[in-house]
């Protein structure tokens, strides 16, 4: 059950941007920025009732905010070149080097 419900928030924050997208540009690209799947993340690893985990997941969560910026620039880059589905393919792409490098990076330092 507990998977349940993580899934209905889930599938509630898309509906509501896909609902957005259809009366205005800028409130889909804000409500990403609600905390939504942070949220779903941290009462999953808090569930197990270590602080450190959930601080290391709070921590893993903040690093991947320059990823998160480097994937919207990549899709604002892109779409005056491609169509905006491949913009998106794109920004996917600098995300995960974005992110690997944030992640990875710190082992061969």
């Amino acid at each position: 059950m507990d998977i349940v419900w993580k899934g209905v928030v889930g599938g509630l924050v898309t509906a509501l941007i896909v609902w957005a997208s259809k009366r205005g540009n800028v409130l889909p690209g804000i409500l990403p920025l609600a905390p939504t799947f942070a949220v779903i993340a941290l009462l999953a690893v808090g569930a197990k009732g270590d602080p450190g985990g959930f601080r290391d997941a709070c921590l893993a969560g903040m690093k991947t905010i320059p990823a998160y910026l480097a994937f919207l620039g990549a899709c604002w880059l892109f779409i005056d070149k491609v169509d905006y589905r491949l913009a998106v393919a794109g920004g996917i792409a600098v995300w995960l080097v974005a992110a690997l490098a944030i992640f990875l990076a710190p082992r061969y330092l």
